[in-house]
């Protein structure tokens, strides 16, 4: 298969093989680890009997590679665990039951998904919005007063914790101004309207940050497709500087724009914790680090797990859009 179905074919199959070699190391990493598997799996609050009867189900006594294959095949057909007064079936995908809560870790993740995703998407749109745009008018006015200016802004952004530009925000727009409330997470299917305005500092204290590392980016590498022979091509034939810069020198300034993007989208669903602990979002990022104070095993394991799929996926998908933004892409 050749072309663009077989270049997605090829890495969808990459995106798979490197999503089993993560589960490996992994599972190696935490239930392959010195010391009393059961107990650190259970946790330090566990009695004798419960860290028992979690030895009996992570099936201590086989082989490490036994063990393994039979969480590998709890995450695609399902698994059942012993409660200790009856059995309880666990649907694929399945990640494990949590000792601390009894419920199913994809369950879990999945209340908690949607609050990470709505974080990470919008913050997305307004980084892109502001990097891009910022790192294109520094590339085009450059040397001038308009350039030095947003490299300035650019570079306090880059300096800037994440916490800190959340808590000026706070203080200023929902303190002072008492433009916003203090946000207080909604569900987008109980109220939309609200659910985005308490969203929106969330966001912009997310893309701010980020919103610095685009515009660097977008504005050296734009700097540089300014600079090769068919932009000079291209104003010897009298195209407009305008044209140039908006139809010709970003589109081939994309490329490290979707790569860098890739990889923040996928880092953050579980990586945003200093602002969803900030607003008091209960994500991903959030539960994460309660599930690791209280040493909660499968869900640590499990959430690491989700975290990295969403980065091999979101790293998938810029592939293909590299595909469409360049057809040469397809041939390499």
């Amino acid at each position: 298969m050749t072309g663009f179905p077989g270049f997605a074919l090829r890495r969808a199959v990459g995106a798979i093989v490197t999503l089993l070699a993560i589960s490996v190391i992994v599972y190696v990493v935490f239930y392959a680890t010195p010391g009393n598997v059961a107990q650190i799996t259970c946790g330090p609050r566990c009695s004798p009997e419960q860290v028992h009867q979690v030895a009996q189900q992570l099936k201590l006594d086989d082989p490490l590679y036994l063990r393994y294959w039979h969480f590998l095949q709890g995450i695609v057909v399902g698994q059942d665990y012993s409660t200790g007064t009856s059995v309880e079936h666990c649907s694929a995908p399945c990640l494990g039951l949590s000792y601390q809560s009894d419920q199913q870790v994809m369950q879990i993740i999945l209340g908690k998904l949607p609050v990470s995703l709505s974080l990470v998407l919008g913050a997305m749109v307004l980084w892109l919005l502001l990097g891009v745009g910022t790192g294109v008018l520094s590339a085009w006015r450059r040397g001038r007063l308009t350039e030095r200016a947003l490299t300035g802004v650019t570079l306090a952004g880059v300096a800037t914790p994440s916490f800190v530009i959340g808590l000026v925000l706070m203080i200023v727009v929902c303190g002072q101004l008492e433009l916003l409330p203090f946000p207080e997470y909604v569900s987008f299917s109980d109220d939309p309207e609200q659910w985005m305005w308490n969203l929106l500092l969330p966001w912009l204290t997310l893309a701010l940050g980020e919103a610095a590392y685009f515009a660097r980016l977008t504005r050296a590498s734009m700097l540089e497709t300014l600079a090769e022979d068919h932009i000079r091509t291209f104003r010897a034939y009298g195209v407009g500087e305008r044209s140039i810069v908006g139809r010709h020198a970003l589109r081939g300034a994309l490329a490290p724009i979707i790569a860098l993007n890739a990889n923040d989208v996928g880092a953050m669903v579980g990586g945003a914790v200093l602002t969803e602990t900030l607003f008091g979002l209960p994500g991903i990022g959030q539960e994460l680090v309660h599930a690791v104070n209280v040493v909660d095993l499968p869900v640590v394991v499990g959430m690491v797990l989700v975290i990295g799929f969403f980065v091999v996926f979101a790293n998938a998908v810029a592939d293909v859009l590299y595909a469409v933004a360049d057809r040469r892409v397809v041939l390499t």
